[in-house]
């Protein structure tokens, strides 16, 4: 694999070469996004969206069309998405807005064992199987692994509640 910053732990063997589970992906994101221009999170893809511009959407694959009969714009949904392009082998990671050194389960990084993303977004429009979305911050053409709806009853998590 690529070099590692100092601190960094790789996995003496390949995730993606475990056996397991198939995944299908459902559809594709669409972004103007590309290596060496994302942004590192859906506050930093609306951002960059409100001052350059552009769209984002999801492309769903028409065999799963039905599935969006009740979704419509201002619903927020969580979307699953499949870093096909991060690396796998990092367990530790060093990153350049932490102090140290982290382990991939403390971390959003696309960087991880299995490079499953998520982005709670708000749906713009639905036009057939194109779903428009308010940001994304991943790369075009990214696999689209599911679509959940969030639900604020259930999502919210609950104040911490002092102990004793």
């Amino acid at each position: 694999m690529t070099n590692k910053r100092d601190g960094e732990i790789a996995l003496p063997f390949d995730p993606a070469a475990e056996s397991g589970p198939s995944v299908a992906f459902i559809g594709k994101i669409r972004s103007p996004w590309s290596p060496g221009n994302a942004p590192g999170n859906v506050k930093g893809a609306r951002a960059r969206l409100a001052e350059e511009g552009g769209a984002c959407f999801i492309e769903l694959d028409p065999r799963y069309a039905d599935g969006l009969l009740g979704l419509e714009p201002g619903r927020q949904i969580i979307v699953l998405y499949w870093m096909d392009q991060g690396r796998r082998d990092l367990i530790v990671q060093t990153p350049r807005h932490t102090d140290g050194p982290r382990g991939v389960f403390s971390l959003r990084s696309p960087v991880r064992p299995n490079p499953i993303a998520m982005s709670t977004v708000e749906i713009t429009s639905v036009d057939g199987t194109r779903i428009g979305i308010d940001a994304i911050d991943c790369f075009d053409g990214t696999p689209v692994v599911d679509i959940k709806p969030w639900i604020a009853t259930v999502d919210q998590p609950v104040a911490q509640q002092p102990k004793g």
